[in-house]
Formats: C-alpha cells, structure tokens, sequence
C-alpha cells in the first residue's frame, strides 16, 4: 500500500510539473503531502512489523505526533481550498485564470501549511507536558494523539477541550467552506439546460467531492466524539479506532491518485497529452 501510494500520488505530482494544461496546481500540493504524511508513520510500523523493535523514544513519539497532526490538519485546510478552486472553475471559468493563479494559490497553499504546523505545536506541546506514569504501550500502530493521550496519568479534559477547539478552526471551517462552495456549484449546475453540459460539470469536480466524503466521513468521526468515557472502556473501541485511523492515514492517500485519474477530465487529458508528446517526441 506505501509503495502504492508513493508511486500514485508521485505520478500526480510528475503530472502537474510537466504539463502547463493542468489547471489544478493545488491537486500537486495534495500529492504531495499524501506522500508526506504517510511516511511519517507507515515506515515505523514497517520496521515494527518486520523487527524485533517494537519501541520508540518519548522524543520520537512526540516528533512522529506532531508531524502525523500537522499533516493532517493540513490536508483538512487544503480541501476546503481546493473547494473553492472548483467554485471558481465552474462558476467563474472566464476569470479563474486570473483569481487562481500563482498569486492566489501559492499562499493559499502556504496558509493550509502554516495552519497545520500552528495546530500541531500548540496540541503537541500540551500533550508532552502530560505525566506519564502509568503503563508506556501505545495500543495504536503509531504515535496518534489521542492513544499517547490515553497514557497519561492525570485528567485530559483540557487537552480534549483544546482538541474540541482545534477541530472546530482547522476541520468544521474547512468543511463550512466546502458546503457552501458545493451549494453554490449545485445551483449553478441546475441552470445548465443541457444534460451533456450538467454532466461534464459534474465530472469536474466530482473527483474532489468523493475524496472529500471519504477524508471528512471518517476523521469528524474519529475527533469529534466524546473521548473521555471511551478511554475506561473496552479494547473495541481502541481496535475501531486504529481501523479509522488506518483508513483516513492509509487507504486515503492511496486511492486519491486512483479517484482523481479516473473521476477528474484535467488529469485524463494530461496523461494523455504526455503519452502523446512522448511517443511523438521518439
């Protein structure tokens, strides 16, 4: 599945360098954070499988937290982003060559950075400055936050608390960006008199849309529960939990590249066009 995800999602990114016909600069930005935030956790759980090392210092969990978070946070803010480059795509096709372009979309891309690695320190800091003085095995396949939170020996309900917080700025505001962009891509479908035309609209950002279910579906499920109950219960719960987190850390990256060449035309086409360019250059 890494290797999957190394190979989809560099494909993605060869792509969008190569080819100046690709109007979605921010889809190589995606592509690559995937490849990003998959490495910082799927390699240790490699060497864990395949090794007697089952261990990890309290430094390079912290290390590991925070990249895992700070990627993921990123990942939240850019699909909003990426939302409102297909508002603009359908709705406004005449002017999108002037609002998204490498004036906009680079710092675009540069705030979901930026709003990744603020979330990240500002959690990651107090999570280390728990006690941790009870049992040391993280029942998790990695240093997820919520299972390093689960080992501490006083009350987290300030961490949940900033948690709860950092959910609401960094995923329900995104989230909040991406309905309203969709609610307006949707009434603007609904004007298209033409069955061929709807659909060709659709299949423009279609791709975007199901990521975006996929992504969302399963990490509101996993944050914003209430977790403090769930901590006295059961290893259900935990091995639901590691599921998810498997699903949206792993499966995500992996089938992103696979759900954008087969759902967005823009990446058809440019695969096409490179194929084209190669063989005819021979």
């Amino acid at each position: 599945m890494y290797v999957v995800i190394l190979l989809g999602n560099g494909t993605l990114i060869l792509i969008s360098i190569l080819d100046s016909h690709l109007h979605t600069p921010i889809l190589g930005t995606l592509s690559f954070l995937d490849i990003c935030y998959t490495t910082t956790s799927i390699p240790s759980t490699l060497v864990s499988f395949l090794s007697e090392r089952k261990t990890i210092s309290f430094s390079g969990c912290a290390v590991q937290m925070f990249l895992g978070l700070a990627m993921g946070t990123t990942e939240c803010v850019l699909l909003g982003m990426m939302a409102f480059d297909r508002y603009v795509a359908i709705c406004n096709p005449l002017r999108y060559p002037i609002i998204m372009s490498k004036n906009s979309y680079v710092p675009m891309a540069a705030g979901s950075w930026f709003a990744g690695v603020v979330n990240s320190v500002v959690q990651t800091a107090f999570v280390v400055q728990l006690p941790f003085c009870r049992n040391n095995i993280i029942n998790h396949f990695s240093c997820e936050i919520l299972a390093v939170m689960k080992l501490a020996c006083a009350d987290i309900s300030g961490n949940e608390f900033i948690m709860l917080i950092a959910t609401t700025l960094f995923t329900l505001m995104p989230l909040l960006l991406i309905v309203i962009s969709y609610s307006l891509i949707i009434v603007s479908i609904l004007k298209i008199r033409s069955s061929e035309g709807r659909s060709k609209v659709f299949s423009t950002c279609s791709a975007h849309l199901t990521v975006v279910i996929i992504f969302y579906g399963t990490i509101l499920f996993m944050y914003m529960k209430p977790k403090s109950k769930e901590t006295l219960k059961s290893d259900d719960l935990d091995a639901t939990d590691k599921l998810i987190s498997m699903f949206y850390g792993v499966m995500t990256p992996m089938m992103n590249p696979l759900i954008y060449s087969l759902r967005n035309k823009d990446v058809k086409e440019a695969v096409k066009y490179l194929l084209n360019r190669k063989f005819f250059s021979k």
